[in-house]
């Protein structure tokens, strides 16, 4: 008779566990089962042997010296020279998109001769529109607006015309319009006026939110140089109707009043509203009906509802940097015409 033994394998030696008979008749197939196995220890390679022993038996040394005493800069950059090796200089890269205009033109006019004041000279100057060739600042940036600010120009006007209907967008349209006109008849009839009649008749009217709107920017404005004025930039050939040159906050500057239905805190909000400042400003100090120049700019967003107005105040660097996105729109739309 012969015996199948089970094996079991344990460290050091074998150990059978248990035998049972075997013979053809009981079992008509044959099942054998070890788990002898044989372990080779192949020889691995030091990886170490590759390793530059001088360069970091000099770190190491250079690490533990440093344990012992204070850091310091030329310490630490020692300690990254044998790490890293010198440090590289880098050249950060140029943005891309960025454009410089073709026929640059400065903001302030070198050449301009500022004249003394006259002893009228507390009467705002208000000259009239002229009616030439030139495009206007408003029809520029109209006509030079991105395909994003087209689209989403467009995406609100249909939403209205949804809610209103066509007639009823057409009615809205015109309401916002004739709103605009009156703010900036009474600001007007405000600051030519020294008695403070002006600002109570407003009150009653339609516009009695956005003048209750602006009163605390109204305390900041003096000495008014021009309302409602016409200006021509006499190089680059364009013109507009500036709102207000006045001192704000002792800062001359050209004032932008805005009315808007929604709040607008901050200065990327009125979006090309800053490019139309920066063009009349430098209008005006190219301008020879003007005897000043202006540096800074103002942006008033008057609210119907009363709450107060927020001023975007715009210094000469943010000025500049306004016009020369205002010269590359102007040379967009040259180029198109």
């Amino acid at each position: 008779m012969q015996f199948l033994q089970i094996l079991s394998r344990k460290p050091g030696s074998l150990e059978v566990l248990f035998q049972i008979p075997f013979c053809q008749k009981q079992f008509p197939y044959t099942c054998l089962s070890t788990s002898a196995c044989v372990y080779s220890k192949k020889k691995k390679g030091n990886s170490y042997e590759q390793v530059d022993q001088e360069k970091y038996k000099n770190l190491v040394r250079s690490v533990t010296s440093y344990k012992n005493r204070a850091q310091t800069p030329e310490t630490i950059l020692e300690e990254d020279n044998l790490l890293y090796g010198p440090p590289v200089k880098h050249t950060p890269p140029v943005k891309a998109g960025t454009k410089t205009p073709k026929n640059w033109v400065p903001l302030i006019n070198p050449s301009k001769r500022i004249l003394p004041a006259s002893s009228d000279s507390n009467v705002p100057m208000k000259i009239g529109l002229q009616r030439t060739k030139m495009p206007s600042v408003t029809r520029i940036l109209q006509q030079t607006l991105s395909p994003q600010q087209v689209f989403y120009l467009e995406r609100w006007k249909q939403k209205m015309i949804e809610e209103l209907g066509k007639e009823g967008f057409e009615e809205y349209t015109k309401n916002l319009f004739l709103q605009g006109e009156l703010f900036h008849s009474a600001l007007e009839s405000i600051f030519l006026s020294e008695e403070t009649a002006a600002r109570d008749q407003g009150r009653d009217d339609v516009v009695a939110g956005y003048l209750s709107s602006v009163e605390h920017v109204l305390e900041d404005i003096s000495e008014v140089k021009a309302l409602e004025s016409g200006v021509h930039h006499e190089t680059l050939q364009y013109l507009g109707l500036v709102d207000c040159v006045a001192k704000y906050r002792d800062r001359l500057c050209v004032i932008d009043w805005k009315t808007s239905e929604k709040p607008k805190p901050f200065l990327q909000n009125t979006y090309d509203n800053p490019l139309q400042v920066a063009a009349y400003i430098g209008a005006i100090n190219h301008d020879a009906n003007y005897d000043f120049q202006v540096r800074c700019g103002l942006i008033v967003v008057a609210y119907k509802d009363g709450s107060p107005a927020h001023p975007h105040f715009m210094d000469p660097d943010l000025c500049s940097h306004y016009w020369n996105k205002w010269l590359l729109r102007l040379e967009e739309y040259m180029d198109k015409n």
